[in-house]
């Protein structure tokens, strides 16, 4: 074993991937990511005691929460970005020791080996092998830990975004601090791991109502919007992931200069934004989700921008396109920098693009989406009369991830299979399973309602928890809404725990169930919330239409 890693659903055999990363992950790469981890929790451990005695480095924060990024499946695959994270994460954790020294602060309750290591990278080899997942023997606890920490970089993701905005909150930074240094405390019991997690949702909920408040007063709230996804005869840039800034800075500069900018995966949302609409050379969406990338960002012919994951190893006839920005990055593959007051320079794209032919038309024809809450509680009468005549039976929840297992066709034939008075609610790249079957529609009313990327699941609890409301209802567990959700990373988790922590029960997760569930956490899961998986597309219709 090189390696160990099962922080998403495609992990080998079920069980974690011990050679090389189903993702493309190498094992060198893998054994970085959990060094960077292990010096994150010595980070948080220091900069907590900082807090607590009035010290405040918002520069940590802000190292923390991109260097969690980092780390989500199909983000980074650069061995030479984590080497040089952390010798910068070494740096930063001295720097805060020496000022709490300076202080006269006591740090001697502190203890974090991380000093022995410090230096070259066979130093790095050596000791990853021993502080990686597999280092809690313990099952259960290695479990509660990892949902935790895969709660944690999910919510590190959205927070990323929000400040990019300019939105942030220094609780929750606090808290993700908080939640890594308790990984590494042996005193901690089960139960209040398990509590541990459930707060971890509180604050998942708090982080995405940050994006969301951020997305929104920056680009206004999405509106119901049809979506070309045809194309034009002009050079293109393919935009993929999903950071709204770095979109919004291409959109600026490639304004008048005959080259079109296309979403890819994730970034379609984008198109439901009002600020964005003003961009005539903004022309749709372009292929999929981020599986199909390795095929479609072939037939695009021009450069493609990755700002987020989930980025796909790219093939050699198209690599020389790939430009990543951010903290995405693979090697041999151009980066583009922010900038020292925190813009972009896009020329280098921009310049590749007008060399290049226009993109190979794939498909033809719109797709519609737009429903986050502030959309679907303007249809609010409509809706809530539709429910009670009975037009509308139930509402299906079908968020999350996309993927490549041949297993997840399964969301695509339960959506041809709801009866006809069901509405689907869904965002994240789930959504291309089933957004562009003609389902049709309930008295104007879309059957598929699309409230846009994976982060505005907080969009579908805020509308749940408003029609439990307009029905006078106690428990949101009481409307007729069921839940079937796909889950891919770690983004996905942190969903999930926010579900949770709103009082959301009897979630199924498929494919498959987390492989970092053990049997006695699954257990727990499964008696106090009931959570399940799923079966088959006839049988799980029967269970969840009683």
């Amino acid at each position: 074993m090189s390696m160990f890693c099962y922080q998403c659903q495609e992990a080998a055999k079920g069980t974690g991937c011990s050679l090389r990363g189903v993702c493309g992950k190498t094992d060198d790469v893998a054994i970085m990511q959990d060094l960077l981890m292990y010096t994150l929790k010595g980070i948080s451990l220091y900069n907590l005691k900082a807090k607590e005695n009035g010290v405040q480095f918002d520069d940590v924060d802000k190292f923390i929460m991109e260097a969690l990024f980092s780390t989500i499946t199909n983000v980074n695959f650069d061995r030479k970005y984590f080497v040089e994270k952390i010798n910068t994460a070494l740096e930063v954790r001295d720097n805060i020791k020496n000022s709490l020294n300076a202080k006269g602060i006591d740090i001697s309750d502190i203890k974090h080996d991380a000093a022995t290591w410090k230096g070259s990278e066979i130093e790095f080899d050596n000791k990853a092998m021993t502080i990686g997942v597999l280092s809690t023997t313990n099952e259960d606890v290695r479990s509660l830990r990892e949902l935790i920490i895969y709660g944690v970089k999910g919510m590190a993701a959205y927070a990323y975004h929000a400040f990019q905005l300019g939105y942030a909150d220094k609780e929750i930074f606090k808290f993700m601090q908080k939640a890594l240094a308790a990984t590494l405390d042996d005193n901690l019991s089960a139960d209040e791991l398990v509590a541990l997690a459930m707060e971890t949702g509180k604050y998942a909920v708090d982080t995405m109502a940050l994006l969301d408040k951020a997305n929104t007063s920056t680009y206004g709230n999405p509106e119901l919007t049809k979506v070309n996804i045809g194309v034009r005869n002009n050079p293109g840039i393919l935009i993929s992931g999903h950071d709204l800034k770095d979109l919004e800075e291409l959109l600026k500069q490639t304004e008048g200069t005959g080259v079109d900018v296309y979403t890819h995966g994730e970034m379609l949302p984008a198109h439901y934004y009002p600020a964005f609409k003003k961009y005539s050379h903004f022309v749709g969406n372009y292929g999929n989700a981020w599986w199909q990338q390795d095929k479609e960002f072939e037939s695009f012919n021009g450069p493609i921008l990755m700002t987020t994951n989930c980025l796909v190893p790219p093939k050699d006839s198209y690599k020389d396109r790939v430009y990543t920005t951010g903290v995405v990055g693979f090697p041999g593959v151009k980066h583009i920098e922010e900038n020292e007051d925190g813009g972009k320079d896009f020329s280098a794209i921009i310049e590749h693009a007008k060399k290049c032919a226009a993109p190979i038309e794939i498909e033809k024809g719109e797709i519609v989406g737009g429903f986050a809450h502030n959309q679907v509680l303007a249809l609010a009468d409509k809706v809530v009369e539709a429910v009670k005549s009975g037009a509308i039976k139930r509402f299906f929840v079908m968020a999350g991830c996309d993927g490549r297992m041949k297993s997840r066709e399964y969301y695509t034939e339960f959506a041809k299979a709801l009866p006809k008075d069901t509405v689907i609610l869904t965002a994240g790249c789930a959504k291309y399973r089933y957004n562009k079957l003609d389902l049709g529609d309930i008295g104007g009313i879309p059957r598929v309602l699309d409230a846009g990327q994976c982060n505005d699941s907080y969009s579908l609890a805020v509308i749940a928890l408003k029609l439990k409301e307009v029905f006078g209802l106690e428990n949101v567990n009481e409307l007729p809404i069921s839940y079937n959700i796909a889950w891919y990373e770690q983004k996905a988790v942190t969903v999930l725990l926010a579900l949770l922590y709103l009082g959301v029960k009897n979630i199924h997760l498929g494919p498959t169930l987390p492989a970092f569930l053990s049997p006695n956490v699954a257990k727990v899961l499964v008696e106090n919330f009931g959570i399940g998986g799923i079966t088959n597309v006839e049988d799980d219709l029967k269970m969840f239409l009683g």
